[in-house]
């Protein structure tokens, strides 16, 4: 009898226990999936593309923010309250896997088409942005601290090129595609 009730009492303080740690832990924050046909770029109001470009956050409140580029992404953060900010998150240029921000490697330089010219790419290890740099032929390696002391200036150049527009002049379609020049 007294092991039976030893069993019960000490399964009754496990479950207690994960209970109590299934309330009072960290939250976590998921990226939602990218709908081509209704997301569009929170800062410049063009179409998210469900490609390797799209960046997303993910406040507090559950609301997630997309963006068309990370250099929008950027934008936003400069302009707002960061403190809101539950995860933010970038794609892999590869698979477009969802990474946490802080987490991923990126690869810039101003020649690298992205959809609003800011010619930053991610990627979700360093060997994956090596190979890219190596591939291309152009770029440096940045971290996501690295990026907090980036000038994050449109090209000019890719601003002129057909398939980009300024951020509000238009919708959707005239994202330019591509990597690279």
């Amino acid at each position: 009898m007294k092991k039976g009730f030893f069993a019960l009492a000490l399964m009754t303080v496990v479950l207690i226990m994960l209970a109590l740690a299934g309330c009072g832990g960290s939250k976590t924050y998921q990226p939602q999936a990218i709908n081509e046909d209704v997301d569009v770029c929170v800062v410049c109001n063009m179409q998210v593309k469900d490609d390797a470009f799209a960046t997303q956050i993910v406040l507090k409140d559950g609301k997630s923010l997309k963006f068309d580029d990370i250099g929008c992404m950027n934008e936003w953060k400069r302009k707002n309250h960061t403190s809101q900010i539950g995860m933010d998150f970038v794609r892999d240029y590869n698979d477009k896997e969802w990474v946490e921000f802080k987490k991923a490697t990126y690869v810039y330089d101003a020649s690298i088409r992205t959809p609003m010219a800011y010619g930053i790419v991610s990627f979700k290890d360093k060997a994956s942005a090596e190979a890219f740099l190596a591939e291309q032929g152009v770029g440096q390696i940045m971290s996501a601290e690295e990026l907090a002391n980036h000038t994050w200036k449109q090209s000019k150049e890719m601003m002129e090129m057909p398939g980009h527009m300024e951020h509000g002049e238009g919708h959707g379609e005239a994202q330019g595609e591509g990597h690279g020049s």
